[in-house]
């Protein structure tokens, strides 16, 4: 039996897009090459990792100013949930925790 590969997301703290996708950049390994947005972050989910599910923490600690940046990205996560099916016959799932 396959063991679920599940990384976890850790944005306490954050208050800058910066620091975001640091963060976003750091969970996943992403390469130096990483463009910081979230079209390079969709394209590297597809192509450099493998995923069943995302455990996102600490995006109740967030700034205000961060909630547009949470929003893409919880559209590009669902955005991903399909391409994943799709693609790979595999399901993907993320939950947001307090």
């Amino acid at each position: 039996m396959n063991k679920e590969k599940v990384f976890h997301l850790d944005l306490n703290g954050c208050k800058t897009w910066q620091t975001l996708h640091q963060r976003v950049k750091d969970t996943f390994d992403f390469p130096d090459f990483y463009g910081q947005n979230w079209d390079a972050f969709y394209d590297l989910m597809r192509t450099e990792v493998d995923i069943d599910k995302l455990v996102v923490s600490g995006v109740y600690t967030m700034p205000a100013e961060l909630q547009e940046d949470l929003q893409t990205m919880y559209m590009v996560l669902d955005h991903l949930k399909t391409f994943y099916f799709s693609v790979f016959r595999k399901v993907f799932t993320y939950e947001v925790l307090n």
